[in-house]
């Protein structure tokens, strides 16, 4: 399998732009060296030594001759326009050599020069002039501050291993130059191997979101099936979901860090929604409804990969078997599958007795399978063969644990691995712990293109993170009874808080079930009121933004005194202008809300309902609009979640009405942007009887 950006058609305008950048046919490294501890002498190096076929030219004004390579004093004097610089001189130098290059028509530069934005407001500037050239010649600009590009057609990286290894399974996107040395040094030892390899630095043209554009456009069946991809910031969210959903339809498995999550502190809310939300809750719901597998570090990133490498992509269900020389690992790894979800369902009776034949009498042919560890090659072999043959129906992936006992050559063992990796329905992903006493022979099993894992409970995270991902949707329906034109008219020329009356007509337009309710602001309608909706009653105060905060509800309202002595005390706090009336409605509590952040779009909560929704915070988040997959999977995703499937007798809510709700939110939200904050809390009921009973929604234009 290759792993690149293809060669970009001419006829392709979009992607066209980018050719000279990832297909130049000449490169020319401004402040070429041969001084190989610099970063001009390493990039050099690097391009002449690793297979580039175009012309290569070096520009030092010091240095008649650098690397055997054509060496210029100046830009001046290259013989013609190189398709691709790159630039590794100091800061002071940049402008000048990109206004000189653009003024040559330069189709794509690479400026490997830190010292910039990322140091300080002068930085800045020069960034801004740079773009300014950059944008006027036309010219495809990467970095500064960055360690340069890894494609099919050159090897421009000055930091970093070039890899060497069969396969090219990965491809690598990055917003960080040392995120993507460390990862591949420490992938090779794995057996992972680099196909293209972007790094952005400053990302002052292009971020990691265009160059998913740039990869999701020229996607080939001959491109890499696994993506990682490293962020430090999302700038462009909407492009980031359109071309990753696109990717994950082509058959590309994207996994991905987003770092600089720590928590927000205290912002300005008025919904429940709005306080609890954070920018990175709405990150982690964008790589959700991406489709991209998020992970927290490098070490994960790699694990994930190396779990879809030895797979071939992705795994079609939960259903692992172990085959281990050793008890301990084995019962490490059902341990941490268990936390995961998956499942090690049990050998059928044939299957065993076929075990039987080929293992001694003390091995167990339960799953984990324990070969002892005398175990050999043709013993692994014949093991794996039984399982594929009589367990194909009822076993997803094969995971083989092995150490080095001394008691048998694991030379043998791990090329019949190799093998087996390279064929077969169901996919084998070994475990080796003796990295050090087998060192040259996993050495050696690696360079036949193969991955392994060195820890069990690292494969268990991994399988658990690919097994339990879960494909974005691809398209959201419209609930019955949603009224589009109603909604808009219930919301014409409105601002601000809206007034409850307001709030219940958006709402029922919408198709949402309404308590019945009445506003009252004169004490003479109040006992006519309260005896015309029938008692027992809820009575709420109007005017304060959180009722509940200032004691502005009271509860199970009986006869007429209560509803005096409630009006009474409700009237006296500060900012009331009235009291709204509603039924007591009996049942379960949960809380639906939405609040728009930035650019990401309307991130909507579910949870646990009531006055303790920001105490217990037992919440899920998704970006709207919503599927009813997307739906269930926020209800199924809370803790409470069995409690509101009905407990100890207690009917519980009916999920396909409270999906529906949720969906609903999704919609009003995404079909008008200018619902900045909304709470439904609770919402509450018994099975399909659910209704909102205290809403709130805040709009701004």
């Amino acid at each position: 399998m290759t792993s690149h950006i293809k060669q970009i058609p001419a006829n392709n305008p979009v992607s066209a732009r980018y050719t000279k950048l990832f297909s130049p046919e000449s490169i020319a490294v401004i402040g070429a060296s041969n001084d190989l501890l610099k970063p001009g002498g390493r990039v050099t190096k690097n391009i002449k030594e690793n297979g580039y076929t175009g012309l290569l030219w070096a520009v030092n004004p010091k240095a008649d001759s650098v690397l055997g390579l054509p060496t210029y004093p100046t830009i001046e004097a290259l013989p013609k326009s190189p398709d691709l610089a790159i630039l590794a001189i100091p800061s002071k130098f940049v402008l000048p050599a990109l206004e000189e290059l653009a003024n040559r028509k330069t189709g794509a530069v690479i400026v490997l020069t830190s010292g910039f934005g990322e140091k300080d407001e002068a930085g800045k500037k020069v960034e801004h002039n740079m773009l300014k050239i950059a944008n006027g010649a036309g010219m495809t600009l990467i970095g500064p501050n960055c360690s340069g590009f890894l494609t099919h057609a050159y090897k421009g990286k000055f930091a970093g291993i070039i890899p060497t290894l069969p396969g090219q399974a990965v491809d690598f996107i990055s917003g960080s130059g040392a995120t993507v040395d460390y990862v591949m040094e420490r992938a090779s030892t794995r057996g992972l191997s680099f196909g293209t390899v972007l790094n952005l630095g400053n990302s002052l043209q292009m971020g990691v979101e265009d160059l998913l554009a740039v990869h999701d456009e020229n996607y080939g069946p001959d491109s890499a099936s696994i993506l990682m991809v490293y962020m430090e910031a999302v700038n462009k969210p909407a492009k980031l979901l359109r071309h990753a959903r696109s990717l994950v339809s082509k058959g590309c498995v994207l996994v991905g860090i987003k770092s600089g999550a720590t928590a927000a502190g205290e912002k300005a809310a008025a919904s429940h929604t709005g306080a609890m939300a954070t920018n990175d809750t709405a990150v982690q719901a964008l790589f959700e409804k991406s489709g991209i597998i998020r992970v927290q570090g490098r070490g994960d990133l790699i694990n994930v990969a190396c779990v879809l490498a030895a797979a071939k992509g992705r795994i079609a269900g939960k259903r692992i078997c172990i085959v281990t020389d050793a008890g301990g690992p084995g019962v490490m790894l059902s341990d941490e599958l268990n936390r995961q979800g998956l499942e090690l369902p049990q050998l059928q009776e044939q299957t065993r007795a076929e075990l039987s034949k080929i293992l001694p009498p003390e091995s167990s042919t339960l799953n984990p399978i324990d070969a002892l560890p005398s175990r050999s090659a043709e013993q692994i072999k014949e093991i794996i063969r039984v399982l594929r043959t009589f367990e194909g129906d009822h076993i997803d992936v094969i995971t083989v644990l092995l150490g080095d006992s001394g008691l048998s050559d694991n030379a043998p063992i791990y090329r019949e691995i190799s093998k087996v990796m390279q064929t077969g329905p169901i996919p084998v992903i070994p475990m080796f712990s003796s990295v050090v006493s087998s060192r040259l022979k996993i050495a050696d099993f690696i360079d036949e293109g193969n991955v392994f894992f060195p820890d069990e409970v690292e494969l268990g995270q991994a399988l658990g993170k690919v097994i339990n991902w879960v494909p974005p949707e691809t398209c959201c329906s419209i609930p019955e009874g949603y009224d589009h034109a109603l909604v808009a008219e219930a919301l014409e020329g409105h601002e601000g808080i809206l007034d409850p009356e307001v709030v219940s007509q958006v709402l029922r337009a919408a198709g949402f079930r309404i308590s019945d309710q009445t506003e009252v602001f004169e004490e003479q309608h109040l006992r006519e009121t309260c005896r015309k909706m029938g008692y027992p009653l809820v009575m709420k105060v109007i005017g304060p933004l959180h009722k509940t905060d200032v004691g502005g509800v009271k509860l199970d309202i009986t006869d007429d005194d209560m509803a005096l002595a409630a009006w009474n005390d409700l009237l006296g706090i500060d900012g009331a202008k009235g009291v709204l009336l509603q039924p007591v409605i009996r049942g379960q509590e949960v809380i639906l809300g939405a609040c728009r952040e930035g650019d990401f779009g309307h991130l909507v909560m579910f949870g646990l309902g009531g006055i303790y929704a920001e105490v217990l915070k037992d919440v899920t988040f998704a970006l709207a609009p919503l599927s009813r997959n997307e739906s269930l999977k926020m209800i199924r995703g809370i803790q409470s979640y069995p409690v509101l499937n009905g407990f100890r007798g207690e009917v519980g809510m009916n999920m396909d009405v409270l999906a529906d709700t949720i969906q609903r939110l999704g919609r009003l939200v995404s079909d008008f942007g200018q619902i900045r904050e909304i709470d439904l809390n609770p919402i509450k009921g018994f099975d399909s009887d659910l209704f909102v009973v205290d809403a709130r929604i805040i709009v701004h234009p």
